[in-house]
């Protein structure tokens, strides 16, 4: 491994993410080429949390623009504070002052609401990170428009001007697949797939992230997770759903896993009804030793 790429890896596992080479190289390459990074992978397995440790390393903001289905430009930019510019309307209405004057004072910085985009094109001391997440679930007119904001880090407000970035943002986006990505944002980005991890690594998670479990436990969640994660269900649970059932497990007191302790907190894992019934058919089959063992 190089050593800028095991520096990296350092510094992410100092900021608390269990990490290896692929993820480390990804976030080297985009932080030194200035490129964005499109991380791709299942729900639950750390794709979000890369732009937060980025953030964490850089010592600078995270800017956070969730997406969802019909976000527009002016949601993701900026938007003019109505109520505001409303109450400075009325408040002057007895002014004598000329109406251009009067206009051009509402439509000024101190009514204007920065949305994640601007607020990441506008930052005065340092690059920040600029996370676009779940980009999926907006639609292909959203990705035109954000290439348009990455290729000059520059918007122009008719009643204002053109803001340009003096610190253009390190950008993350990430995706579920829930529908595929056009081929002008993939060609912009850098691209990372985070599948589901290891044991081995899975292992790392949870002892740094659930710190004082119990050794033994924490062992079998791990490979408990490998196997379940073979089976065909509807919902697979990621990382995230891992942590959840380790902190609950902590919470108990167990030490260890067996039947009881399993079905009474099977719920920190699944959460589809008909996941959970396979999953019980195939314990109340083979018994939860097929769920502990060591793979060949």
């Amino acid at each position: 491994m190089r050593d800028e790429i095991r520096t990296i890896q350092a510094l992410m596992e100092e900021a608390q993410y269990v990490t290896d080479a692929p993820v480390a190289t990804a976030v080297h390459l985009a932080m030194t080429l200035r490129k964005p990074l499109l991380i791709e992978g299942h729900a639950g397995v750390g794709k979000t949390e890369v732009a937060k440790v980025m953030a964490r390393m850089l010592h600078t903001n995270l800017i956070r623009l969730q997406c969802y289905e019909g976000l527009d430009a002016a949601t993701a930019l900026y938007e003019w504070n109505y109520q505001k510019q409303l109450l400075h309307i009325k408040l002057g209405e007895n002014s004598h002052r000329a109406l251009g004057e009067k206009e051009h004072e509402i439509f000024s910085e101190p009514f204007l609401l920065r949305r994640p985009l601007l607020m990441a094109i506008s930052q005065q001391d340092m690059s920040p990170v600029l996370l676009v997440d779940e980009v999926d679930r907006s639609d292909e007119e959203f990705e035109a428009f954000m290439l348009e904001i990455f290729a000059d880090w520059q918007v122009t407000i008719p009643e204002i001007g053109t803001i340009k970035a003096t610190h253009p943002p390190h950008v993350v986006l990430t995706s579920n697949r829930t529908r595929e990505l056009s081929d002008a944002l993939r060609r912009r980005c850098l691209y990372l797939w985070i599948d589901y991890p290891a044991f081995d690594k899975e292992l790392r998670i949870v002892q740094r992230k659930v710190p004082g479990l119990d050794e033994r436990l924490a062992r079998e969640i791990a490979r408990f997770m490998e196997h379940l994660r073979r089976m065909r269900l509807g919902k697979v649970p990621g990382v995230a759903e891992t942590l959840d059932w380790a902190q609950a497990l902590a919470v108990i007191h167990a030490d260890h896993l067996d039947e009881e302790v399993v079905a009474e907190t099977l719920g920190c894992i699944m959460k589809d009804a008909d996941d959970m019934k396979r999953f019980r058919a195939e314990m109340a089959k083979t018994g939860l030793g097929q769920f502990l063992s060591v793979q060949g």
